[in-house]
């Protein structure tokens, strides 16, 4: 793994930039026991949105779910670990301040998105690959009763749904993609359009 360089003070002129950097010094690493890297399983996620005319905002956190595990100081998983990383908790901290909530929202409950949708959905659980099966258990397992209406009362909890179902599919090894690139004039207008609306 490439070691963490410093982060420069971040704000919304250079933040899309750092990600991209993270992206190209990152992106090769493992994901959890996957067939696919980080990089391949994000821009998977975006592209599905974007098949699926999701709105930029959607797309951008499609793209940046999982971009906890780069940011995180618990590093990335293995299928050994015994603990969650949080990683959706440091990513919805790193994006907030710059991307609108819908977007550090989706980030922030992706996980908590496969723990409903294993309560709600029967079909659900056996379409999960066997690495996202292991990281369940560790993460809560499926959402009690109390907890489905807790998630249902997040005003952007079926855009992190949408956000889950990209992330459940974007595992599929040998997938023609975009390069991340593709996405940094996408992620420039949102961030540019929350800083107006700030």
């Amino acid at each position: 793994m490439t070691a963490p360089q410093t982060a420069p003070k971040l704000d919304r002129s250079n933040i899309v930039e750092f990600i991209a950097d993270i992206f190209e010094r990152r992106g090769a690493e493992s994901y959890l026991g996957e067939k696919v890297s980080m990089s391949e399983h994000m821009l998977q996620g975006a592209l599905l949105a974007e098949k699926e005319g999701a709105s930029e905002e959607l797309v951008a956190a499609a793209l940046l779910h999982d971009i906890g595990h780069y940011t995180s100081e618990f590093g990335p998983m293995s299928l050994g670990d015994e603990r969650d990383n949080y990683h959706e908790e440091s990513g919805a901290k790193v994006l907030a301040p710059f991307f609108p909530a819908v977007i550090s929202e989706c980030v922030r409950l992706h996980v908590p998105a496969k723990r409903y949708l294993c309560a709600t959905d029967k079909g659900y659980y056996d379409r999960l690959s066997e690495a996202s099966k292991h990281t369940l258990m560790l993460q809560g397992g499926p959402m009690s009763a109390e907890e489905v209406a807790a998630f249902e009362s997040n005003p952007f909890h079926r855009e992190a749904v949408r956000v889950r179902i990209w992330d459940d599919e974007g595992k599929t090894p040998g997938v023609k993609t975009p390069e991340f690139r593709h996405y940094v004039p996408l992620l420039k207008r949102v961030v540019d359009r929350q800083g107006r609306a700030a």
